[in-house]
């Protein structure tokens, strides 16, 4: 959910093209207030499309910046919020290319462009007459602010904040250098993620002969066949380097060596000896964003970038991150030692390894708990699970989803809906689901949301994305997936979900617009539904009897519920802590290598474990500045997600308490970033958030 406000740049008249001659320039037409035009766009046009809309833009903001009438919150801020719709489609359509359909012909185009987006940015906020004419709103003795509305309000004080934060105050030697900065950074950014991006695509493991799928799950070896078949290689199999599916190979393969082989491969990424390591890459961001921070007046960029959080300070999040790191790392020692148990009665002559870890868990899992994960896919089908989340947003949220085929798609595999609201029969939104890896697609899930629901210019209904990266298996199999996988599609939905029940005036203030470390709670949350009687009876259902899952294997799944939730939380905590002490340095000429190790040996590290993101491959930081400073959130908005969870539970209903919906739809997915949030989940909860929750969720002592 990357957002960037675009600004100004001067360019040259040959750029204005007219919108007839390039489909990207055309207003999106069609049903649901216009929609995105991919089977009509060329990608030679693109880069003059973007010059062209960013052309308009200026004009737009020039107009606004030098109306001689005063400020005024219509003819200044609500203006903004009118402003550069050409522009926002152009890279609403480029961040598809960049993350779903990337190639070699798109790359340059991307190197090229990326520094103009940020450039624009620079040209906004250093526009002294926009800011002059914002301040006067802001003003807290204006006769205009008093006559605001308090989501009028909170807008003049995102402006305001938006345009100090990024250097508006500045002096003039300090707003060049942080102009040059941001577009230096911005170019760098790029880089890294294609480095990422071809090292994800370039290295795989090769699967040779019958022995090396030993023990894998049938649908993980039809799809490793399928994969070297459309690869067109000549081996029977290949394993991807993407987390989909390394990691049910190193939970599932009997063979040690094949598994140590996955491990290195896809905790590489980034760190090979090859044209794509990032470690000097990342160092430079490292190196400009500290000294943009001080020029900002902070004194590290971790200080700049919780500047407009919920935490604020960086010992707010290091506090939480310890609380639950201490008794995360405990249980992973004697998880570990149930583990060797295992190891040493099989007669293996080895310490049980990071590459070990997910395979031992699971036999530990199975001995413990008498669960198999293979035994809970066979009725995880992808499409099932898709059908339950639309349930579950039906029963919560009064959601409907029609399948509509009259929406341009910017890939096969993708498909569209219409979602409605099931009370009014209203329209509010279309969601478009694009499951598969592919050649070009980066990997993970994610949420995008591709125009924002708003009514400040006619009623705007959003569009938003889910994409994830499942493997496909042979035609006309159901797609099986494991139940981490399943947790992570509810999770995205979840955001979804932020966007299409947004009920808000203004755009800049709609769906997921809001703080980073509050804007997981919506999706973590979501995650709760998963696991419900409700969803499993109806949506778990086995993929060849029809039948749902035996209440004694769901009994068995809840009971397990929290196994392993200590490597979960060290793994993503441990990429938290080094995200939070890499961004604490005031000088970060560091090698990444040699920092990881010391950080990690400094937090007693579990040498079993690695981080979910080493340093060369940690897209969220250094893809661009969304994450950074900022992978804390995730563990933050759990925190909230676990405590409104119990909201739910603490009544006979459960999670399907209508009462406790209603609050959450009134206070948290409908109004985006129209209050204050922490002020949203007091009016929620009743009270502020405690943070026992969370523990009680992880299966660890709460402190008396």
């Amino acid at each position: 959910m990357k957002k960037i406000i675009l600004t100004l740049i001067m360019l040259a008249p040959t750029v204005m093209l007219n919108a007839q001659e390039n489909a990207f320039l055309k207003d999106w037409s069609g049903p649901y207030g216009g929609v995105p035009a991919f089977t009509d766009y060329k990608l030679k046009d693109l880069k003059p499309a973007i010059e062209a809309a960013i052309q308009e833009k200026l004009n737009e903001i020039d107009k606004i910046a030098n109306n001689p009438s005063p400020a005024t919150f219509d003819n200044t801020i609500v203006a903004l919020e009118k402003t550069g719709k050409k522009l926002n489609q152009m890279y609403a359509v480029f961040g598809i290319y960049s993350a779903n359909m990337n190639s070699p012909e798109f790359e340059p185009i991307e190197t090229e462009m990326t520094p103009k987006f940020s450039e624009l940015n620079n040209r906004y906020y250093q526009n002294a007459k926009l800011f002059e004419r914002i301040s006067k709103i802001y003003n807290k003795q204006s006769a205009e602010k008093k006559k605001l509305n308090p989501e009028q309000e909170r807008l003049v004080w995102l402006y305001y904040s938006n345009f100090v934060r990024e250097g508006a105050k500045a002096d003039a030697k300090s707003k060049t250098r942080i102009a040059k900065i941001n577009e230096e950074l911005a170019g760098l950014f790029t880089k890294f993620s294609q480095n990422q991006l071809a090292d994800e695509g370039n290295y795989y493991l090769e699967l040779k002969t019958e022995t090396d799928f030993d023990g894998l799950p049938t649908e993980l070896r039809n799809a490793a066949m399928a994969d070297a078949k459309e690869r067109k290689l000549n081996v029977m199999g290949i394993i991807a380097n993407t987390r989909s599916s390394i990691e049910p190979f190193l939970t599932f393969s009997n063979n040690r060596e094949l598994r140590e082989k996955a491990f290195k491969i896809f905790t590489s990424r980034g760190d090979n000896d090859n044209a794509n390591n990032n470690n000097k890459v990342l160092v430079q961001i490292l190196k400009l964003r500290a000294e943009k921070a001080k020029l900002l007046g902070f004194k590290t960029f971790a200080d700049w970038s919780l500047s407009n959080t919920m935490a604020q300070k960086p010992q707010n999040t290091l506090d939480l991150m310890m609380s639950v790191w201490t008794p995360a790392v405990e249980k992973v020692h004697s998880d570990v030692a149930e583990m060797q148990k295992m190891v040493d009665a099989e007669g293996g002559k080895f310490k049980i390894a990071a590459w070990d870890y997910r395979y031992y868990s699971e036999k530990v899992r199975k001995a413990k708990y008498d669960l198999d994960q293979n035994d809970l896919k066979p009725y995880l089908q992808l499409e099932k699970l898709r059908e339950g989340m639309f349930w579950v947003a039906g029963e919560i949220f009064h959601l409907g989803f029609k399948q509509v085929y009259n929406v341009p798609v910017f890939h096969p595999d993708v498909r569209v809906w219409e979602v409605f609201n099931t009370n009014t029969n209203k329209v509010v939104g279309l969601w478009y689901f694009d499951p598969y890896a592919r050649k070009g697609k980066r990997s993970g899930a994610w949420m995008n949301a591709t125009r924002e629901q708003s009514r400040v210019n006619g009623d705007v209904i959003t569009i938003v994305s889910n994409n994830c990266n499942f493997i496909k298996g042979k035609d006309g199999e159901p797609i099986l997936i494991s139940w981490d996988d399943a947790s992570t599609l509810f999770h995205e939905f979840g955001h979804a979900l932020h966007g299409l029940n947004s009920n808000v005036t203004y755009p800049s203030l709609s769906g997921t617009n809001t703080p980073r470390d509050y804007v997981e709670f919506p999706s973590q949350v979501m995650e709760r539904w998963l696991s419900t009687p409700e969803v499993l009876n109806k949506f778990a259902l086995h993929y060849q009897t029809g039948k749902p899952m035996p209440m004694a294997l769901v009994e068995r799944n809840n009971k397990a519920a929290t196994f392993n939730e200590a490597f979960s939380t060290v793994e993503t905590i441990s990429s938290a802590l080094v995200d939070m002490k890499l961004h604490l340095l005031e000088n970060p000429d560091i090698d990444p290598r040699q920092f990881e190790k010391e950080t990690l040996d400094k937090l007693n590290m579990p040498s079993e474990i690695v981080m979910r993101h080493r340093i060369p491959q940690f897209g969220h930081i250094f893809s661009d500045d969304a994450y950074a400073a900022g992978y804390y959130g995730y563990l933050w908005a759990d925190a909230i997600s676990a405590d409104a969870t119990e909201a739910f539970t603490e009544t006979k209903d459960g999670l399907y308490n209508k009462e406790v919906a209603k609050k959450l739809y009134d206070n948290v997915f409908s109004i985006g970033n129209t209050i204050d949030p922490a002020i949203a989940y007091k009016k929620f909860r009743g009270r502020a958030v405690n943070t026992d929750a969370l523990m009680r969720a992880r299966g660890f002592a709460v402190k008396k």
